[in-house]
């Protein structure tokens, strides 16, 4: 366990320099000055700016400095928000994006697997279609156009929650429902389409034909061994969550990361941009290698790739 421990750990930190890599290199040939766009008249004045981040510096230079400050978790300052680092907006805005994911986490996926697992109990059925058609509809309608109808239908006609700002719980509840909608909709669809792969295996024959009870042999092990699989791709789900939703966090006025994102890519902010793709990554990362262990823990098969 300890070499799968050690292996995982050497693979992550790679995967995070080789992300920290590629972005610092794919930003450095975007054409554009940062702080010509932003006062095209005075030249003067970005050149001193430059030369103020080191911008001015030979590229190796730069990319060496940035490592450097990389392995001391400092992400700079950034070059459009003078005198924020991007340290203090991550601390800042992080916590509201990621309590907005894990709400849409821990509400979308128990009622998409509960969905899912009924769908294949019932399959064929009415409640199955319905499931299915469901599934589709709430991924095919664009999320800004769910969210305006819940704006106002619930917001502006019954006037149960806000329709923006984020001050308390209450206003949280509506952004929550439609992350929270393609969670369940996938979530359904995956276990669905599991749990029927695992009705077609021989042991589960085997276990009907000595007679065991088919609720037992649904909850001890279709569903047992129908999770197993979605639990490869819960790190990215995760990870993607905490990162949140650049739309609906628009949509609400929710003051999260995404539109810092958005805002240092159109802007040319190299140390923003770079700073929030490796702190995402890194949440990448650490997930993927969470469940990486915990996979391992519950099938040792796993230790030995």
């Amino acid at each position: 366990m300890t070499k799968y421990i050690l292996k995982r750990l050497l693979i992550s930190i790679l995967t995070i320099w080789a992300v920290a890599t590629v972005c610092f290199f794919l930003l450095r040939l975007l054409p554009g000055n940062p702080f010509i766009l932003q006062n095209p008249l005075d030249m003067k004045n970005a050149e001193k700016m430059m030369a103020f981040y080191g911008l001015d510096k030979p590229l190796w230079e730069q990319y060496v400095s940035y490592l450097q400050s990389l392995l001391r978790l400092d992400f700079g300052y950034s070059l459009t928000h003078v005198g924020r680092s991007v340290n203090d907006v991550i601390v800042q805005y992080f916590p509201i994006t990621a309590q907005l994911g894990i709400q849409a986490l821990l509400l979308g996926m128990p009622i998409g697997m509960a969905l899912g697992i009924v769908s294949a109990v019932r399959r064929g059925g009415a409640f199955d279609y319905g499931c299915q058609i469901g599934s589709v509809v709430s991924t095919s309608i664009p999320s800004f156009v769910l969210a305006a109808v819940m704006q106002l239908v619930f917001g502006v006609y019954l006037k149960w929650f806000p329709v923006s700002q984020w001050l308390s719980f209450r206003h949280t509840i509506l952004p929550t429902i439609i992350l929270s909608l393609g969670i369940i909709a996938g979530h359904c669809r995956s276990m669905r389409t599991l749990m029927l792969e695992v009705g077609r295996q021989d042991y589960l024959k085997t276990a009907k034909s000595k007679g065991i009870s088919n609720v037992r042999i649904v909850v001890f092990h279709q569903i047992r061994n129908a999770i197993l699989p979605m639990i490869t791709g819960l790190g990215m789900e995760i990870a993607s969550l905490l990162m949140g939703s650049y739309i609906i966090e628009k949509v609400f006025s929710i003051p999260g990361l995404g539109a810092y994102f958005v805002t240092s890519i159109t802007g040319l902010d190299y140390t923003m941009t770079m700073g929030l793709v490796v702190f995402q990554a890194a949440i990448v990362v650490f997930a993927n290698f969470v469940v990486d262990l915990l996979y391992g823990l519950i099938d040792p098969r796993v230790r030995i790739v």
